[in-house]
């Protein structure tokens, strides 16, 4: 049992949960306008960690069959044989469970909206079936960390704009990497008759989409530190973290997509780790 759940967290690579785990992290400092309870920040990570890992799990059970047929995922735990979609699908109620919990420990708000974040996690999951547009509702399915964690924080201020925005961000910068990334399953999808932006448009418009959802997102950080009056370290940030999505797009080349893991899993943790950094700079700046 320990063995097969081992396999679970591999296949389901729990350790990329640091890619929305920042975001979570830097709207519950704002919300707290410095540390929150570190109790609260336990149950945030709980949430947080629960949450993907049952969206994964969910994501590669259903998809077994495509992965299967797929030469890129032929390999992954359930085609090969490692596990089945009946474990795989077991541990991801558990981790339902534990998303359940975590969000009943938190606040009676993040309990209520526990069933609407479910829906967009676990939903993700069929959308490559019927529209293009799955890679925003993947990104909207991460964009629920920054906001439910300032509502676990602070829920009386839940009109802010702020935690909506960071989402935004989220959003839009995680929609134009899984563009990027579903670049190498052009081919296949087209033939399987999946949907994606590549496969609906092409790989070199769909760079450019990638493109315009990447200014959308540092926009929408721009805004952030605009409008929350936030300091220098948190603009240099965004800086940053402007100049590593333009790093991101100068070694992904329609003719040449050998880079798109290094692009989508390394670059996009730095960019993770730049905004947390910026944040807890600027909150102790304040000090």
């Amino acid at each position: 049992m320990l063995g097969r759940v081992g396999t679970v967290l591999e296949m389901i690579k729990v350790q990329h949960s640091l890619f929305a785990l920042p975001w979570a992290f830097v709207a519950a400092f704002y919300a707290a306008r410095g540390m929150p309870d570190w109790k609260k920040m336990g149950w945030i990570l709980l949430a947080m960690v629960a949450a993907r890992s049952a969206a994964m799990a969910f994501n590669r059970a259903v998809d077994a069959r495509i992965d299967a047929e797929n030469p890129r995922t032929k390999m992954r735990a359930i085609p090969a044989g490692k596990l089945t979609p009946l474990f795989t699908l077991a541990f991801a109620v558990v981790m339902v469970g534990l998303l359940v919990f975590a969000a009943a420990m938190l606040n009676p708000l993040c309990l209520k909206l526990c069933p609407v974040a479910l829906v967009v996690t676990l939903g993700y999951s069929f959308t490559k079936r019927f529209t293009a547009l799955c890679h925003f509702v993947l990104g909207l399915s991460l964009a629920a960390a920054p906001i439910g964690a300032w509502l676990a924080v602070d829920p009386d201020r839940a009109r802010e704009p702020l935690p909506y925005l960071l989402g935004a961000a989220v959003m839009f910068w995680i929609a134009g990497a899984d563009i990027l990334y579903a670049c190498e399953d052009f081919e296949f999808d087209r033939v399987r008759r999946l949907h994606s932006v590549p496969a609906a448009i092409g790989i070199r418009p769909a760079l450019l989409v990638s493109i315009l959802c990447h200014v959308v997102a540092v926009g929408a950080l721009v805004a952030v530190g605009i409008l929350g009056r936030l300091g220098p370290f948190f603009h240099g940030a965004v800086a940053a973290i402007a100049l590593l999505l333009v790093y991101e797009h100068a070694i992904v080349k329609p003719g040449d997509l050998r880079r798109v893991n290094l692009a989508f899993f390394h670059v996009n943790a730095v960019v993770s780790g730049v905004i947390l950094a910026g944040a807890l700079l600027d909150l102790f700046a304040r000090r």
